[in-house]
């Protein structure tokens, strides 16, 4: 295993004060929570001369992981639960190495609402922070872990891992599917939502600690008759909140979990226990080729190169119930896609383009004294200059991985502002 090829520099955009992101009031372990909301892209004040491979975030997570060209992981952020690792749970506001995972060679991560993964060149996974669902797959349910630890399991190598709220899943180089933590609306794909009543009025879920692999696979015809669906290898997971969605090697898409504001995309916003195939991506030429989902919502770049939506940003707007291609960017070439709580990032092309509805924190890039929101798809002027290898977003900021090969590059990267906190 070994992780992408691309190289560049770190800027980062959205909300910084971690604390507050997404929440009403302050938790009391949070003294005097600071941190502006930076409306255009930013260097990082301790990031200089450090070249980048992966940037990663998650759509509700408030803080993010990435990964030098060396392999090696730096995480800051938000860190209540210990999901930064570093051994603590104070919040970091620059970018800091793992010293733990040191003479490991990282590849990728994946970060949840307060808990964090990562995959290792040699196919093993490492987790971290909230643990009270079972999400870190480390065979318990301990409150927090603050160290990085190996998930309990044996078996082929994993290669691929993505985080929900509060559960996780991961795939092996065989093609399975494994899924742990919390089971709710049916989110881990074991045909059940976990849900039992400990008494007469209160209700318990009976997590997965450990990863378990999803046996079946569905697909439902017109009159709901209901047939599994055969000779399933998986190649790619992303995780909303609450929902999931999978492709396979045959080009076939796959959701389950939270049915609300169609964000399954079955055209009913019903729960799903187990992986159903979304007849809207089968058959000759209309497969898909990526797969992103959101906190709401949900996205596949299909074969032919075009983008499609579902589900809902704009809780003010209609849900779409099925997927919809996403007119403002026919014919463009997408190339990296970032989904934050209910905005959407995109590189495509040689441009950035981002759209979501408000309150944002700064995460759609446009700039001080710009629209802090759009209902359409919006170049990022900011960035006009600045060629983008990658984006990831975190519930409230996006991190961009800019090229910086050449002195133009380097200069242009040079004229953005340095945030220092």
């Amino acid at each position: 295993m070994e992780g992408p090829k691309i190289r560049g520099t770190l800027l980062f955009s959205g909300g910084t004060n971690w604390d507050l992101i997404g929440r009403k009031d302050l938790p009391k372990t949070a003294k005097g929570a600071k941190g502006r909301n930076l409306w255009g892209p930013h260097q990082l004040g301790n990031m200089e001369g450090i070249q980048l491979r992966t940037v990663v975030s998650g759509n509700a997570a408030c803080h993010s992981v990435v990964i030098t060209t060396e392999g090696k992981a730096m995480s800051w952020g938000r860190n209540d639960k210990g999901q930064l690792g570093h051994g603590h749970a104070n919040r970091v506001d620059l970018p800091q190495y793992l010293d733990t995972l040191s003479n490991i060679s990282v590849v990728d991560a994946a970060c949840g609402r307060n808990h964090t993964l990562i995959l290792t060149d040699r196919g093993e996974v490492y987790a971290f922070g909230d643990n009270k669902m079972g999400q870190l797959g480390v065979g318990n349910q301990q409150q927090a872990v603050l160290f990085p630890t190996k998930i309990q399991r044996k078996g082929p190598p994993i290669v691929k891992i993505a985080c929900g709220a509060e559960f996780s899943m991961i795939v092996d180089i065989k093609g399975n599917l494994y899924s742990f933590g919390s089971p709710e609306f049916g989110q881990l794909a074991h045909n059940t939502d976990g849900k039992y009543f400990v008494s007469s009025n209160k209700m318990a879920f009976h997590c997965e600690t450990t990863p378990r692999q999803v046996a079946l696979f569905i697909e439902k015809d017109k009159d709901n008759r209901i047939q599994p669906a055969t000779d399933v290898f998986i190649n790619d997971v992303a995780c909303g909140n609450n929902h999931c969605v999978a492709l396979d090697n045959k080009k076939r898409v796959y959701t389950w979990g939270f049915g609300g504001y169609g964000r399954l995309g079955h055209a009913e916003p019903k729960d799903e226990m187990v992986p159903r195939l979304v007849k809207f991506f089968d058959g000759p030429k209309r497969g898909a080729c990526r797969v992103f989902a959101g906190s709401t919502y949900t996205l596949a770049v299909s074969e032919l190169g075009a983008l499609f939506f579902w589900g809902q940003t704009n809780m003010a707007g209609e849900a779409t119930m099925y997927p919809k291609p996403v007119q403002d960017l026919s014919g463009w070439m997408i190339r990296s896609v970032g989904c934050s709580n209910k905005s959407i990032v995109i590189a495509a092309d040689e441009s950035i383009v981002s759209w979501g509805p408000s309150p944002t924190y700064g995460e759609l890039g446009y700039g001080d004294n710009k629209p802090k929101s759009s209902t359409r798809a919006e170049e990022v002027k900011t960035l006009a200059k600045i060629y983008v290898h990658a984006v990831s977003c975190g519930y409230g900021h996006t991190l961009f991985l800019a090229r910086d090969d050449t002195e133009e590059d380097k200069a242009n990267i040079e004229k953005l502002c340095t945030f220092k906190p």
